[in-house]
């Protein structure tokens, strides 16, 4: 049986790039929208519109059984949640997933708001601790791909980073990092292999080098790191009720160096504090 390789070639990755700065634009979209009163299905359409106004489509459509073009998981919801009619409150923390595939090609990427307003700030402080190490950990993978030499070094890089930021200086609880969702490869699906752990494993992993291309989600919860599938058999909340926060970002190594792929610097600005410097793709 064939199994294609998880490498790309140059020509292959230079096809990612469009698909990747697509996604980047519908999370953009998206961003200004995140206030009190607006619906978790407004944010799906703009994202949508934006796809479409740029000539791709929603990957996530694609998947069986998913009508949407984001996932929009609020508070205890981590990842998974689904577009309708919930309404944005003030101080709600929100995760939006979504993607776009363009000429064959994905992307796949996702942010978390704190939603504007007055709310109690405590919780606001606390939620907002949460994107911040969230996101950190993020940055701390991606960065580790530049030199690091396999998959697994990248989750022993984003679970160090949020273990030294030890517990919540706000809450004083300790983070809990998803087990059972993991990043993954991407290309000419938005789903391939290989996985990547968000955690220390014992497996080194695939190597990194030239033609990989990963998208890179730690999902970090405030408190427990045990969840369960809601009644609409999508949404993934904590089981202990405790906030989650989800940051993601599709990232390619080729000759010159990685490249992030739906950031619209390359992820100068997130690598910057690691002293990586991110190199277009040639």
């Amino acid at each position: 049986m064939f199994r294609r390789s998880i490498y790309k070639t140059p020509a292959q990755l230079r096809s990612m790039v469009e698909p990747g700065l697509i996604t980047a634009a519908a999370l953009d979209a998206v961003a200004p929208l995140i206030r009190p009163g607006v619906t978790t299905l407004e944010l799906d359409t703009a994202a949508n519109r934006t796809i479409l106004d740029c000539g791709a489509e929603s990957n996530f459509q694609l998947v069986r059984g998913y009508r949407h073009t984001l996932c929009v998981s609020v508070n205890e919801e981590v990842v998974h949640g689904i577009p309708g009619d919930r309404v944005l409150e003030a101080g709600d923390i929100v995760s939006v997933d979504g993607g776009a595939q363009y000429q064959g090609w994905n992307g796949d990427s996702a942010r978390t708001f704190i939603v504007p307003g007055d709310a109690d700030a405590e919780l606001v402080a606390r939620r907002t601790e949460l994107s911040r190490v969230t996101e950190g950990s993020m940055w701390a993978g991606i960065a580790a791909m530049a030199s690091v030499s396999h998959i697994g070094d990248i989750g022993a890089a984003i679970q160090g980073y949020i273990e030294d930021q030890g517990p919540s200086a706000v809450s004083g609880e300790t983070y809990g990092i998803l087990r059972e969702y993991v990043g993954h490869g991407i290309g000419r699906k938005m789903h391939e292999a290989p996985s990547v752990f968000n955690y220390r494993t014992p497996d080194p992993g695939a190597e990194i080098k030239p033609g990989l291309v990963l998208a890179i989600e730690p999902m970090v919860t405030a408190g427990g790191e045990a969840t369960f599938v809601e009644d609409d058999d999508w949404t993934v909340s904590t089981l202990d009720g405790s906030d989650g926060s989800h940051w993601e970002h599709s990232v390619a190594v080729h000759d010159g160096g990685i490249w992030v792929l739906t950031a619209a610097d390359g992820g100068a600005a997130g690598l910057a504090a690691f002293g990586v410097t991110p190199t277009p793709i040639a």
